[in-house]
């Protein structure tokens, strides 16, 4: 085609950046897309490993995936050591009490910082907590080591070691659903939140929104020049 001040030149240039960044945008979209649908699976597999009853501790272990299924911890937590993990809970400084029960770590609660006293060890066993698993991620490598039997990262491994653990040690914590210190009212037993962010659909849209708007820019473009 020509027009009356010379043959109009196909814009090569601009095609070559175009189509690679509208390729790129819509396998982002299609990447969140499939996010999504994985997120939302994961938020299901959770909420109905939740719902179910709780099993032996015997039982958790060959379970293929324990995560979010509870079991009932069988042992004695009144007369055995545990470790203070630093933390905050709801914005307030503290520490969690971790003890150890059949080769797994136990997160027995969460007490505060203004807190000093510590459980006064019972006559006897509280039987029947039961506990949520949950699956542990290591430390970052920034994580200061332990100092006077406090911990400052979930360091499975050496957190074990602290309690006289032998063998492996499962990468997950068993979180205490229940207080095993009824008559200490300091502790705060229970899992943190599950924190299930899923902005995957808003991402998709706004990956796809840019697509959309940068193939309208180039198809706007090639007709400007043709008009001209």
């Amino acid at each position: 085609m020509t027009t009356e001040t010379g043959p109009v030149r196909f814009p090569w240039g601009l095609t070559v950046l175009t189509v690679p960044a509208l390729v790129l945008l819509v396998s982002l979209g299609i990447w969140q897309v499939n996010r999504l649908q994985w997120k939302e699976g994961l938020i299901a597999r959770a909420q109905a490993s939740a719902d179910l009853p709780p099993v032996d501790l015997a039982i958790l272990g060959t379970l293929p995936e324990p995560e979010f299924r509870t079991a009932v911890l069988p042992c004695d937590f009144q007369n055995q050591p545990f470790i203070e993990l630093q933390t905050i809970h709801d914005g307030e400084p503290g520490v969690r009490l971790i003890a150890a029960c059949r080769g797994w770590l136990v997160d027995l609660g969460f007490v505060a910082g203004t807190v000093s006293a510590r459980p006064v060890r019972e006559p006897a066993a509280i039987p029947g907590v039961v506990a949520q698993a949950r699956r542990t991620d290591p430390p970052p490598s920034m994580t200061p080591p332990p100092q006077d039997g406090r911990f400052y990262g979930r360091d499975m491994p050496a957190m074990a070691r602290a309690l006289s653990v032998t063998g492996p040690v499962p990468p997950y914590t068993l979180y205490a659903q229940g207080s095993v210190w009824p008559r200490w009212e300091a502790i705060s037993p229970g899992a943190p939140p599950v924190a299930f962010a899923n902005n995957h659909l808003g991402y998709a849209l706004t990956w796809f929104g840019l697509a959309i708007a940068l193939a309208g820019f180039y198809i706007a473009l090639i007709m400007r020049r043709l008009k001209s």
